[in-house]
């Protein structure tokens, strides 16, 4: 993941990634290697660049709409601006360990 933390809340960010599942898989969208890149640059303004388990992935919306109120939450962020990108494709071995062992893929 490549992170850009200016503002020092890079924790608070991951925390709240930590609290967004997809809705088919009980691990969160952290763990399973779907957060690609975060930014903190900008006073009050988050951008996540993530992906989704499918182009197709029928739970897109929910997600994007979770992520953002999730970061929302967070005190002095104004904006949370989530960019979805399927480059590089997602793939198992983008999960955690913690992800792998939940799944069963351990």
């Amino acid at each position: 993941m490549i992170i850009s933390d200016k503002l020092g809340i890079k924790d608070q960010v991951i925390d709240k990634l930590k609290e967004v599942f997809d809705p088919e898989i009980p691990v969160d969208i952290y763990e399973l290697g779907l957060a690609y890149e975060l930014y903190t640059d900008t006073p009050g303004i988050v951008k996540v660049v993530m992906t989704l388990t499918a182009p197709g992935c029928p739970a897109a919306d929910q997600i994007l709409r979770d992520v953002q109120a999730k970061v929302s939450e967070i005190s002095g962020v104004n904006e949370v601006r989530v960019e979805i990108t399927f480059d590089p494709p997602w793939d198992r071995e983008m999960m955690s360990e913690e992800a792998k062992l939940e799944l069963g893929f351990l």
